[in-house]
């Protein structure tokens, strides 16, 4: 059986890999890539995760792994990684610092462990089942004191939403409905950095709608661990620093579901 404490220290060894790349690229302005209407395409997306991989491929060689760009790896152990080697791609294209690498490792496809670095700011998260969220090796949660009213949200969207006409208009409902509850929505183009700041109370909510794979288990589990109040319909999930808020967020977002 591969020991936990050798996963966790292989992942967090990972994000820093993928993390010094892009810090480089990110400084010397590189924003090379494809753009189309609804993403982009980087170059330091390749760049960072031909970094990642190998980190993993030579520790776990028996280990399945899905890469955003390489694609997937089949492994015998019962343990499967997800590298997203660049959250935030059109920010980092735009001259934005609000990007990370991340990496998710589900143990019979259940989320066990989560890390992610910004290169820009330096920082480090790590989300572990059963043991919570560590941010720069301190231990984090969820909680806040903000009213609801004065509450700042995060609203996370996967990438085909936009590209569904039914599902874009669904998710400007949730996104209206949230905005007439709190102070202030972030519509969230980096959802693992806006779940790190969440998990350490700093942001008060995350609504997810349709999210895709590479992100939803990083910030989920970070949301988990982070000791939040969780509920789900379906591809809508939302999480909260408190009961009272998340009960707020359900409600405002009822009519919409």
């Amino acid at each position: 059986m591969t020991d936990l404490n050798e996963i966790e220290a292989v992942a967090g060894a990972v994000v820093q890999a993928g993390g010094a790349e892009l810090r480089q690229r990110y400084r010397d302005g590189d924003n090379d890539g494809n753009y189309s209407t609804y993403d982009v395409k980087a170059a330091a997306d390749e760049a960072a995760e031909e970094k990642m991989l190998p980190v993993v491929r030579r520790a776990f060689p028996d280990h399945a792994v899905f890469a955003e760009e390489a694609g997937t790896f089949a492994g015998s152990a019962p343990y499967r990684w997800i590298i997203d080697p660049l959250d935030g791609t059109n920010n980092f294209a735009a001259g934005l610092p609000t990007f990370a690498s991340s990496v998710a490792v589900l143990q019979d496809e259940e989320p066990m462990l989560a890390a992610l670095h910004q290169p820009a700011t330096g920082e480090t998260y790590l989300a572990r089942r059963g043991a919570g969220v560590r941010y720069e090796d301190q231990q984090v949660t969820a909680e806040s004191d903000i009213d609801v009213e004065a509450a700042t949200v995060a609203t996370i969207v996967g990438r085909d939403v936009p590209r569904d006409s039914d599902l874009a208009r669904q998710a400007d409902g949730i996104q209206a409905a949230v905005d007439e509850t709190v102070k202030r929505v972030i519509d969230s183009w980096a959802p693992t950095v806006h779940s790190g700041l969440f998990s350490r109370g700093q942001l008060q909510g995350l609504v997810q709608f349709h999210p895709d794979e590479e992100e939803q288990t990083v910030t989920e589990l970070l949301a988990t661990e982070a000791g939040a109040s969780t509920r789900r319909d379906g591809p809508l999930y939302i999480a909260a620093c408190d009961d009272e808020t998340l009960t707020a967020l359900w409600q405002a977002t009822s009519d919409v579901r």
